[in-house]
């Protein structure tokens, strides 16, 4: 596989198609005036503006062309992510060979950039997962990644009576801490993290915004929380975070700090706020889209006008499964290859096993509807034909058209 300029053998992993190569390089995020770059470029002014450091300077530092291509060590085994995970599957990721893959996630480059020495940063950048097809999932989005670590003095020295205070002992894990925590420690730690997040949300959402946390899990922070805010009455999730995993710091380099890590996604907080209804309009070349994020400052509100719902044909497909391992997503990655963005959704609509043969038939609907123009049938039909063929041919089904 070739990719920015480098070569990656192919093996029994390598499940990258032509299609999502296209997409890597193209950075939406770093598109001035793209909705996505937008919602980068307010967060970074946040940052930048709310926190300074010791000399004057902004706290955080920004990276948003680091490489999407990373190793598998990176993106699951330095973030601590057992080898039975079912997030290390082929199923769900791009894997260019048993030892690279397109991130997952911006938290591919968490222990990296502490590793290099750094306390404070923010990791934007393309990231890449096998998922459904409907008007919220796109094979490709775009995560910013935000981890801050306290030496024992930062975490406490505005604390009165703070100096006996200490980040680490040797205790037992909790719902609430990890073991090798202090409970003081992990509440500031919680405090400031829940603190800076809810001022980013109100920067962004405006005064007044309702948020909730939930308690969740992920193999890289404990305890962890999803962030969900109100918006237009309506409660959305738009984040997760947590205390980092003391064991990934450390094995970065820095025993002796403890900190706080979150991820978000562009896209999500772009179809909040601006209401855009569908995933694939980010990748849209139609002026009548991205002249509408074309404003003199970055906090301009605007209010994004929808381009007219054009009709949807739809077409369903049929076949026998193979007897081998088949997997929903690589149908969906196949007719994304296709059909592309002409498909707004796949859904698997009926599961069948025959009483004798015990064969298993799966029944697919998919709506063809491009975000821009009205389609034929007559194309629709060539697509919907070329699908069928491809999925007899690639995945060895046995088509029931």
């Amino acid at each position: 596989v070739e990719l920015l300029g480098k070569a990656y053998p192919q093996d029994d992993y390598t499940n990258v198609t032509e299609k999502i190569l296209s997409k890597v390089g193209k950075n939406l995020h770093n598109k001035k005036h793209h909705p996505l770059w937008l919602i980068k470029e307010q967060v970074k002014d946040h940052f930048y503006k709310q926190y300074i450091g010791r000399r004057g300077t902004p706290l955080f530092s920004v990276y948003d062309s680091l490489s999407p291509v990373v190793t598998v060590q990176q993106n699951f085994d330095s973030l601590l992510i057992p080898q039975n995970h079912a997030s290390r599957r082929k199923e769900d990721n791009y894997y260019l060979n048993r030892d690279h893959m397109l991130r997952a996630h911006t938290s591919a480059h968490q222990w990296d950039l502490i590793h290099s020495g750094l306390d404070a940063f923010l990791a934007v950048g393309d990231v890449y997962r096998r998922d459904t097809i409907d008007n919220t999932h796109y094979p490709v989005f775009h995560q910013m990644e935000g981890v801050h670590l306290f030496s024992c003095h930062e975490l406490f020295s505005n604390i009165e009576d703070g100096e006996g205070l200490q980040l680490f002992e040797q205790g037992h894990r909790t719902a609430h801490k990890q073991e090798c925590h202090t409970m003081e420690a992990v509440r500031l730690v919680e405090f400031n993290l829940k603190q800076v997040l809810t001022k980013l949300m109100s920067h962004i959402f405006g005064d007044g915004l309702q948020v909730r946390w939930v308690d969740c899990y992920f193999p890289f922070t404990h305890p962890s929380f999803e962030m969900e805010i109100n918006f237009q009455g309506e409660w959305m999730e738009v984040l997760g975070c947590g205390v980092m995993e003391q064991q990934l710091v450390n094995s970065a380099g820095a025993q002796d700090k403890i900190g706080w890590a979150f991820g978000l996604g562009l896209e999500r907080l772009a179809m909040i706020l601006y209401d855009i209804p569908d995933i694939r309009l980010f990748w849209s070349e139609d002026e009548r889209f991205l002249k509408q994020f074309i404003v003199p400052h970055i906090w301009q509100k605007i209010k994004f006008q929808p381009l007219s719902r054009y009709p949807p044909l739809i077409n369903d497909i049929s076949f026998w499964l193979p007897s081998e391992t088949y997997s929903k997503n690589d149908f969906y990655d196949l007719a994304r290859t296709i059909g592309g963005d002409l498909i707004e959704k796949v859904v698997l609509v009926d599961e069948f096993t025959h009483p004798k043969t015990k064969k298993v038939s799966h029944c697919y609907r998919i709506v063809y509807r491009h975000p821009e123009r009205t389609l034929t049938q007559d194309e629709v039909h060539r697509i919907h034909q070329a699908i069928e063929e491809s999925a007899v041919r690639e995945l060895g089904v046995e088509g029931r058209f």
